[in-house]
């Protein structure tokens, strides 16, 4: 019952807070996007605070050191909606690639817009990958970091993954580094779950992958590290919190894909 009310209480002020903000921010889209930006990354914190005192989740970087100086790609892992806000303090001045549809939103395309993100039309493939070529090109040329999902969508915590080609398409045509970011946040918010379950979820940003592999090992060389540190990231959470309700349904997915967990945990804890 409680733990139905913090997410009730989470959930209502995450949407609350936004909406809000949105609103009473709209004279900064007036300004220059340098000085327009900083609304967003306070966004962004005052998420993460509201996580922790009302959700009880509390947010953990591990690997600040390896973040390059300049323009460069993200390429975080993709579990829940928390890394959508969660990636924005970490990095000076980001920008996402994102679905083309959500600046038709009312006011959040708006702020999409100013903040010159990057919009994707996933129905036109060849045209849309060369539309946001451009676009990252130019974000890099302006010292930003461009934040991706490489799978597009998010997806289960301990899923098959699904990398798409864009991330390999930027890397070989931007030649820049990539930044891989592992993660375990499926386990304590769960994709299209409204339960936002106690714990530490921790983001771990990866070194850099250096521009100059030939497509082929850049991409065996992203899966690898970002799932290989997210598995491991998956073994730790269930360790400290055997009582997660997702880690049967991790479980489930470890042993569809013939996984066996250097530890055990996950497994341990899921039929405890």
């Amino acid at each position: 019952m409680m733990l139905a009310l913090r997410s009730l209480l989470f959930n209502a002020a995450f949407y609350l807070f936004t909406l809000v903000l949105m609103v009473v921010w709209l004279p900064v889209l007036l300004l220059p996007r340098r000085w327009s930006w900083h609304v967003v990354p306070f966004w962004a914190r005052l998420n993460i605070a509201a996580l922790r005192w009302i959700a009880g989740i509390e947010v953990e970087v591990r690997g600040r050191e390896n973040i390059p100086e300049g323009g460069f790609i993200v390429a975080a892992k993709h579990q829940s909606a928390l890394e959508t806000f969660a990636l924005v303090p970490l990095f000076r001045d980001p920008t996402f690639i994102l679905k083309r549809e959500l600046r038709y939103i009312p006011i959040f395309g708006w702020y999409t817009a100013r903040m010159k993100q990057i919009p994707v039309d996933r129905g036109k493939k060849s045209k849309a990958l060369a539309s946001m070529t451009r676009h990252a090109r130019e974000a890099i040329d302006e010292g930003r970091q461009i934040l991706i999902f490489p799978e597009g969508t998010r997806r289960p915590a301990g899923a098959e993954p699904q990398y798409k080609y864009g991330v390999v398409h930027l890397y070989k045509e931007l030649g820049c580094k990539v930044l891989p970011v592992a993660l375990n946040t499926g386990l304590f918010w769960p994709r299209r779950g409204f339960l936002r379950f106690p714990g530490k979820v921790v983001f771990e940003i990866l070194p850099a992958i250096e521009p100059g592999l030939s497509p082929a090992v850049f991409s065996e060389t992203l899966v690898r590290d970002i799932e290989t540190v997210s598995d491991r990231l998956i073994e730790e959470a269930a360790e400290a919190n055997p009582d997660l309700p997702v880690l049967e349904r991790v479980a489930e997915r470890w042993e569809e894909r013939g996984k066996v967990p250097s530890a055990g945990h996950v497994h341990d804890a899921a039929a405890s």
